[in-house]
């Protein structure tokens, strides 16, 4: 599969170079700055961060490609059957995370996996998506997102978006909180059929999707005024984003297994944090619609 190693590797850095050169152009003042890293054991990355900027607190695009004659324990957990095959893993994931509270934090990633051993066909899989994090909920913003969403799959069949909705749902779930991460979007795995062009195909209108989605949230919410009211409130919400990355999230759980750059796997996590005990909204406040309203699954089309 060499061939087709390359093309993907070839697209997950034009992805990578052309979100950072968009968010870059909205941000109007900070640039991405670049770390090149190797992995001992095979492979290494491109990670690319973004702070103190006009519109972003944060926001790191990493790109890695990383390999082993030993596949980590997270993923054969995942897909027993591959244990004792060599592996190659190659993505790109992002995470966003504004300064403005009226925008909503938001997480992409594609990526490829190929697993092969002496004597078989290798076994391969395309997986990623988008989800959105908002702090402060708007209808408009919400439809948005899943219309783009649904707009990309739609070429793709049918019941490719409600499918992978459905996904995003019960995956960006925070078990110990009974509760949404956020609002949603696109997730899907162990992707190979019908064929390798028709995934791939799929997975790049994914990967460039993603701005689609979220560009124009950001350009509609930017300019909101806000104060230390929403910025607390900001700050606790990204609590709940340390915790599923943390305690869920098997991308975070893959790398560290693989030996993957410590710094850039937890990129992810927001630059600055409060954690409040038993903190409660107050009733029929901005805040309390967030998770009444918002941080419920529903069908935004």
């Amino acid at each position: 599969m060499s061939t087709q190693i390359e093309q993907v590797k070839h697209f997950l850095l034009s992805l990578q170079e052309t979100i950072c050169q968009q968010l870059a152009a909205i941000d109007g003042q900070a640039t991405f700055l670049e770390d090149n890293w190797t992995r001992e054991a095979g492979g290494g990355g491109r990670t690319r961060v973004l702070t103190q900027g006009n519109i972003f607190e944060q926001a790191g695009v990493n790109f890695s490609h990383v390999y082993g004659s030993e596949m980590p324990a997270s993923a054969t957990a995942h897909r027993p059957e591959l244990a004792g095959r060599s592996f190659q893993a190659m993505g790109v994931s992002l995470v966003i995370h504004p300064n403005n509270p009226y925008v909503p934090t938001s997480h992409a990633n594609v990526r490829f996996f190929i697993a092969e051993k002496p004597g078989a066909d290798p076994v391969w899989w395309f997986g990623g998506g988008f989800d959105l994090t908002p702090f402060y909920g708007f209808e408009e913003d919400a439809k948005h997102w899943h219309q783009t969403a649904q707009a990309l799959c739609q070429p793709f069949g049918d019941d490719v978006y409600p499918r992978y909705k459905k996904w995003c749902d019960e995956y960006f779930y925070l078990r110990h909180r009974n509760e949404q991460r956020g609002i949603g979007g696109l997730f899907f795995d162990d992707l190979n059929a019908p064929n390798f062009e028709h995934c791939f195909q799929f997975t790049q209108a994914v990967g460039l999707g993603f701005l689609d989605a979220y560009l124009p949230i950001v350009e509609r919410r930017k300019a909101y005024k806000f104060g230390e009211r929403e910025r607390q409130f900001q700050l606790y919400r990204r609590g709940r984003y340390v915790e599923f990355n943390l305690l869920w999230d098997r991308g975070t759980l893959f790398g560290i297994q693989s030996g993957g750059r410590t710094e850039s796997i937890l990129m992810s996590m927001p630059p600055l944090v409060r954690f409040e005990y038993d903190y409660q909204t107050e009733k029929e406040s901005p805040e309390a619609a967030l998770t009444e309203q918002f941080l419920t699954v529903r069908e935004w089309l």
